[in-house]
């Protein structure tokens, strides 16, 4: 199943991809009379310079990986020669290790730059002489930061998901065994408490960290800081005084009245077993998701209702 980062991504190359090839594929026409003349192609990466958009560097090489000219970059707003590249080996680069397809245009992975060490990604336009003849790479240079983004921000996927731990700590999961915490001892108490801050006092996604008796939380009245309750708090109702009640959010995904059913299952999965048992979790009302991290260091993310409903992938636990 692709990732829908993968496809979003997909999507932001394909226009950038739309939006640069036709201009490098100019320009590399004007550069291929000067192929043999580090001057002339100098001056013809300068002239063109400001006609590729959002470029950061312009150079020419040959098949080797070789540069055959300098650095064309801007200097105070205007393009201007970046000394020390003349020869330069970029054959090792990531760029050239993707192999160009028929029609001469490449737009690379992103990859870290060796000057700056920022995310980047290269084009490569195939530069031929009026015979057909390829003579060699017109290279462009892009820094992530100065490209714009083409595409919305991707969701999250609202299927089940698995994603195994350290293998150390699964292979020794029926060697251990789990110890009450301070908050096993008063869990009713803290996950009432946690209730009330989801459902009227702000709260919109909260962490609970069963084995070490905390949880973090995250309101909607300050979303950007997060918030420790630790267990003097977690055991102490007056906690609630402190945030402000608050209206259930109406875009909520998870409907008010199932925060109390997600607890209780949390409840029953942290106390269920003593080798596999729950040792933290999250809620998000927002995007409805509930993720579970059990000591055997595995973690699912998964719809509340697939969490709530009868086809549970943990109903073997009773809840």
């Amino acid at each position: 199943m692709t990732s829908p980062w993968k496809d979003s991504i997909y999507l932001q190359r394909e226009q950038l991809a739309l939006l640069l090839q036709e201009p490098l594929a100019r320009l590399a026409e004007q550069c291929a009379p000067a192929w043999a003349d580090r001057e002339r192609l100098n001056a013809a990466l300068i002239q063109g310079f400001a006609g590729i958009p959002h470029c950061t560097f312009l150079y020419c090489l040959g098949f080797d990986g070789i540069q055959v000219c300098d650095n064309v970059g801007e200097d105070a707003g205007k393009p201007a020669l970046i000394p020390g590249h003349f020869g330069r080996d970029r054959s090792q680069r990531p760029y050239l290790n993707e192999a160009v397809p028929a029609w001469g245009f490449l737009l690379s992975d992103a990859y870290i730059s060796l000057l700056k060490r920022r995310p980047s990604l290269t084009a490569l336009q195939i530069v031929r002489n009026r015979e057909g003849a390829a003579l060699g790479y017109l290279g462009a240079d892009f820094d992530l930061r100065n490209l714009p983004a083409t595409t919305h921000i991707y969701e999250e996927p609202g299927h089940w998901r698995q994603i195994k731990g350290d293998p150390s700590i699964r292979g020794a999961v029926f060697q251990q065994c789990r110890v009450d915490s301070p908050m096993d001892l008063s869990l009713d108490k803290g996950l009432s408490i946690l209730e009330e801050l989801l459902t009227h006092r702000g709260v919109f996604q909260c962490q609970i960290h069963f084995s070490s008796s905390q949880a973090t939380i995250w309101t909607v009245q300050d979303p950007y800081r997060y918030r420790i309750l630790d267990q003097d708090a977690l055991s102490d109702p007056d906690i609630c005084l402190v945030y402000p009640l608050q209206p259930y959010p109406d875009d909520a995904l998870i409907p008010e009245q199932d925060i109390a059913r997600i607890l209780a299952n949390l409840r029953s999965l942290r106390l269920a077993d003593e080798n596999i048992y729950l040792r933290m979790s999250s809620i998000n009302i927002f995007n409805g998701m509930v993720s579970l991290t059990f000591s055997c260091d595995g973690s699912h993310y998964l719809r509340y209702d697939e969490f709530l409903g009868s086809g549970s992938p943990f109903e073997f636990v009773g809840i």
